[in-house]
This record gives C-alpha cells, sequence and structure tokens, in this order.
C-alpha cells in the first residue's frame, strides 16, 4: 500500500496558480512505518556507533578540546552546504585574529551558526529555558540570520510570503512548501511530536523531524542550517549524546544529490524508510570516523606533549600555550598574549619555542603580525571543510 505524506493546496502567487504540500503530522501513518529488515539492522549499526562516540567523548580526560572542534566544524560544513566559501582554517584564523582570504561576511555566517547552537543548547540545558519547540528555533534562527546575507528575510520568525525550492518563481519551482497560513500549525504540530511522541526510537525520531522541518521550510533563508541544527539539538535533548559530536553535515555533504532525492522522495513518494535507511548510515559512518578522529587528535596530542616538555627549549608560558592549541590551532602573538594572559614577548617567546620543537609551523610568510598553525593536527581535523580557491 502506498503511503501519502501531505495534501496539496493551490494558492495564488503573484497572479499564478500554484499547489503547494502541506505534510501530515509526524510519526507517518497509512500505512506506519515499518522498523524491519534492513532498517532495523541500520538502526541498531546507528546505535552502536553513536554509543561508541559517547564512550570516547567520556575517555578522553578534555572532552572541551573536541567539543570545540567539532561544533566548528559542523558549524562550517553546514553553512558550505548553503554556499557558504569560508574554510574551516578562514574561522580558526579569524578567532585567531588573523587575516583569511574568506569574505569576512561568509566567516561571519558561520560564526551565527556557532552563536545559534550554543543559544539553543543553553535554552535546553537551563532550568526554566526553553524545550525543543517553535520558540526556540526562531531564537536560534536569529541569531542564524543576524548581520548577514538573510538579515533581511525576518530573522527570528516564520515566514508572511511563499518560498520556493529550485526554479525561478513558484510556478516552475522544484517544490513548493506549505502557504505562510498553514506554518503556524505545521510547527504546532512538528512541536507536538518533538516533545510527546515517544513511540519511535530516538535516532529515528531525529530522521523524521528533520524532513518535516524541511518540509514546512518555516523561514524565508537558513532553513537547512535549522534543520540541520535540529538534530543535533534531539540526539542532545534525548541523551543519545552529551555534547555535539556528530558532525553529521559531512555526510550529507559528500552524498548532496541522494540528500535532496530522499528528501524529495518522502513528499512525492511517501519513501520515509528510504529516508531513514539513508540517515541512518549517515549516523554510523560520521559517528565511527568521529571516533577515530578523537583517537588520533588524542594521540598527537599526547605525543606532542611529551615532546615539547622533554624540549630544551619548553617554557611555563610555552606548556600553557601548548595546552590550548587544540582549542586554537591556529595562533597569532595577539591571540597567544590573550591566551595565556601574558606579555607580548613573553607570547613570542612561547611560539618560538613550540616552534623550535616541531608543534607550531609558521603559515603566514609575513615578516610581521605572522600565523602559525598546529598543522599537524588541522590536517586531520580540517578534512570535508575545505573550499576551492
Amino acid at each position: 500500500m502506498a503511503r501519502t505524506t501531505g495534501t496539496y493546496e493551490t494558492t495564488s502567487v503573484a497572479g499564478e496558480n500554484v499547489r503547494t504540500f502541506i505534510p501530515r503530522s509526524l510519526p507517518p501513518t497509512r500505512p506506519r512505518l515499518h522498523l524491519v529488515g534492513n532498517l532495523t539492522d541500520a538502526l541498531r549499526r546507528a546505535e552502536v556507533a553513536i554509543d561508541r562516540l559517547e564512550a570516547a567523548g567520556r575517555m578522553v580526560p578534555s572532552l572541551d578540546w573536541f567539543v570545540y572542534a567539532f561544533v566548528r566544524k559542523e558549524a562550517v560544513i553546514s553553512s558550505q552546504i548553503e554556499g557558504t566559501q569560508a574554510s574551516l582554517d578562514d574561522l580558526l584564523a579569524t578567532e585567531a585574529e588573523a587575516p583569511t582570504p574568506a569574505a569576512p561576511e561568509h566567516v561571519e555566517e558561520i560564526c551565527n551558526y556557532l552563536e545559534a547552537l550554543t543559544y539553543a543548547r543553553g535554552q535546553l540545558q537551563r532550568k526554566g529555558g526553553l524545550p525543543l519547540s517553535t520558540r526556540l528555533l526562531n531564537g536560534a534562527h536569529r541569531r542564524l540570520m543576524s548581520g548577514t546575507r538573510g538579515h533581511d528575510k525576518q530573522p527570528g520568525k516564520p515566514r508572511r510570503s511563499q518560498n520556493w525550492i529550485g526554479g525561478t518563481r513558484p510556478g516552475n519551482a522544484r517544490f513548493v512548501p506549505p502557504p505562510p497560513h498553514r506554518i503556524g500549525e505545521l510547527l504546532g504540530a512538528l512541536e507536538t511530536f518533538l516533545n510527546d511522541d515517544e513511540s519511535l526510537p530516538p535516532l529515528v525520531r531525529a530522521g523524521l523531524a528533520h524532513v518535516q522541518f524541511e518540509t514546512i521550510h518555516p523561514y524565508l533563508d537558513g532553513n537547512g542550517r535549522v534543520g540541520r541544527l535540529l538534530i543535533a539539538l534531539c540526539l542532545e535533548e534525548w541523551k543519545l549524546l552529551t555534547e555535539p559530536l556528530l558532525y553529521l553535515s559531512l555526510f550529507f555533504k559528500r552524498h548532496r544529490t541522494e540528500y535532496y532525492e530522499r528528501l524529495s522522495a518522502v513528499r512525492t513518494a511517501g519513501d520515509w524508510e528510504g529516508w531513514l535507511a539513508y540517515f541512518l548510515e549517515g549516523v554510523a559512518v560520521i559517528a565511527n570516523e568521529s571516533v577515530h578522529l578523537i583517537r588520533d587528535l588524542f594521540g598527537i596530542i599526547e605525543t606532542d606533549r611529551k615532546r615539547y616538555l622533554e624540549s630544551s627549549a619548553a617554557t611555563v608560558s610555552g606548556a600553557r600555550l601548548f595546552e590550548s592549541l587544540a582549542g586554537n590551532p591556529i595562533v597569532t602573538v595577539s591571540s597567544a598574549v590573550r591566551i595565556c594572559t601574558t606579555t607580548r614577548p613573553t607570547a613570542s617567546k612561547a611560539i618560538s619555542s613550540l616552534c623550535e620543537a616541531g608543534i607550531l609551523e609558521e603559515t603566514s610568510g609575513r615578516s610581521r603580525d605572522r600565523t602559525y598553525a598546529y598543522r599537524k593536527y588541522l590536517d586531520l581535523l580540517r578534512v570535508g571543510t575545505e573550499v576551492a580557491r
């Protein structure tokens, strides 16, 4: 029996009649979702991988290092999917107050994603804070769009006009989301599903919620980034991960064509099972990669710490700067002054000692205002975040 995932409503846009899609409320019915066979196996693999990632995070002594790095990796890649032309190196250089070839507004979009995530996580963790809700997503959206290319597209407010995906106008679009007068009720139903429906495994619920949000497309801009942010919030709120260590956007970026095809197949053919197979594979693949990356990054840090402390060039300020490198793998003298709360001469000496020990490397080629990178660490971390220039 074929599944119908929504209905169509004809509306007039600029004098043109357009068929907009109205998704049915979650969970899928008519027929109900079938978690059997290969899909059950995919769910089991994803759950095991998530458990391994959570365990890996608990085993390292300085989890904040990896949270800092992985959150930034997700922010960069999620933004790149929407056309942002800035890399992880660009973001880290900006945070170190170093020059970067990326346009400032593109780096700002990534910084806004970080602010949106920080805001949303803070609300969920704070007593009396907002739950998974439309208000929470609106607040995240407001921060995401502040001062960037979408600042004039009603930041923090569901749209009041029709949008569309693909094509030059709604009439020739690839997909036309619900009309604005239906957005409130659809987001309300999604909010109910997020908070009251526990009939399905959490990973499945997160996958369903992402598609539903993308189908509603409640904002004039930024829907993709908020929809991917919603996945991270679900995993943390539903106790699958205590920290946002899963940079799932990397899987979507690698398999972007299939990502959009799977979303479309839910709307046109009711193929929730096909989407979930793709989504759960992505969770398993990226969670397992994250475990290996944590292990490899931690191994580099441990080896280099020993090397530095045994180096004749080691200084107290250098050791302090080294302990910050996982969260600041690109540094300048100015950023080292701030990190170590010290003077410029002392910061400069700390950087020089780390260069002499083969840990930092000068990367700018300038005689003044130089930039230094923890290259071995960055080479592993930046995979998947590069941009063509």
